[in-house]
Formats: structure tokens, C-alpha cells, sequence
């Protein structure tokens, strides 16, 4: 089977997170370890509940998820990033679930995952995006997968890769260009923050 070929479309993309993102394997849930100076978690429902139980809590939850995103690119155009996967041998990706929610999502770059000692734990990481200008509301649906565990590894940011958002089940992770307008940030919506002293 033919591996599938990287859209030359996100070249620009491939350049800059070589020249700016840290060495090795990066993947959205590291966010908050790689750039901890300048991160922020928010919970997505009050009293940092998980998941929603019923349309009210989602209303909830999409408000939280699109402010946030709003404040971070309101007017300004944005990469929309998910991930699927593979075992190391194999050359297709298996999510169904990530095609199904993301299929504007174009391949960008692959990611090998060979850290586990063990090889049968090897996986290929397929990294797909697309570039398009952020509206409120324009990953709705894509956000609720995301809460509802539907679909992990998805990632919004800026063309400068200097925003970056990673929605969760429970709530989201937010790396702004400065510790400063992190901490403003973070100020504006206090009440969203976790009560663990690190801020998970």
C-alpha cells in the first residue's frame, strides 16, 4: 500500500514548527509541559466537571471553548490541526472518527512514536490541518467530539504558531506568546481555573 504524500500546501507550516517548536516529537497534550511559562488550563464546566450530561452543559462548554478561542483569534486566520494514527508498519490511517469531524483536514506531516521499548506499542502519528480564517462557532462540532471523548490529539493555532489551543474532554490548554498576556488571561477567567496548584 503507497504511504499517503504530505500536502505541499502546509510547507510553510513544516518550516516555521522546525524553526520554532522544541526538538523531537511534538504532540498536543505535551503543550503544557514544552511551553509551561507561558500555559494556562481552562475547565470547561463549572466545578471542573468533565462531561457534559445534557444540552445546557454543552452550551456551557461551547461558550467556554469559543470565547477563549475568540480572544485568542478573532479576525485572524487559523490552522486547524487533528491527528489519527497507525501502527509503524502500516501506511493508512485508521481514524474514521478523526475523518469523519476534521474533512477539510489535509495531511501535513507524520510523527513516529517509537519510544516504547516494547515495538508492538509503535505508532504513526498522521498530523492533518487546514488553514481558514476563525469565526465563532466554526468548530462546534469538532469541539463537541472533542469534549465528548469522541476524538482527541486536535490543536488550533495562529500561521505564527505563537497561539496555540488544544481542546480535551474536561476542558482546554492555552500557550499565549508572552507569560504576561497569559497571566491577563488568566486573570479574565478565574473562574475557570482548576483548583490543583499546578493548574491541571
Amino acid at each position: 500500500m503507497t504511504a499517503p504524500v504530505a500536502d505541499p500546501a502546509h510547507e510553510g507550516l513544516t518550516r516555521l514548527w522546525r524553526e520554532r517548536r522544541p526538538p523531537g516529537p511534538l504532540f498536543p497534550h505535551e503543550l503544557k509541559t514544552v511551553y509551561a511559562h507561558r500555559w494556562v488550563r481552562f475547565h470547561s464546566l463549572p466545578e471542573s466537571k468533565r462531561y457534559a450530561q445534557d444540552e445546557a452543559e454543552y452550551a456551557v462548554l461551547l461558550e467556554r471553548y469559543n470565547t477563549v478561542l475568540d480572544e485568542l483569534f478573532a479576525g485572524d486566520e487559523v490552522y486547524v490541526v487533528t491527528t489519527g494514527w497507525s501502527e509503524v508498519s502500516e501506511h493508512t490511517d485508521r481514524s474514521v472518527k478523526r475523518r469523519a469531524f476534521h474533512p477539510e483536514g489535509t495531511l501535513w506531516t507524520t510523527v513516529d512514536d517509537t519510544y516504547d521499548p516494547d515495538p508492538f506499542c509503535h505508532l504513526r502519528w498522521y498530523f492533518y490541518a487546514d488553514r481558514r480564517r476563525w469565526r465563532r462557532g466554526c468548530l462546534d462540532r469538532l469541539l463537541r467530539a472533542v469534549a465528548d471523548d469522541v476524538l482527541s490529539g486536535v490543536f488550533v493555532t495562529d500561521p505564527g504558531l505563537t497561539r496555540m489551543y488544544h481542546p480535551y474532554d474536561g476542558g482546554a490548554d492555552v500557550v499565549l506568546p508572552t507569560r504576561q498576556e497569559r497571566d491577563r488571561m488568566r486573570e479574565r477567567h478565574a473562574d475557570w481555573l482548576s483548583a490543583h496548584p499546578r493548574g491541571y
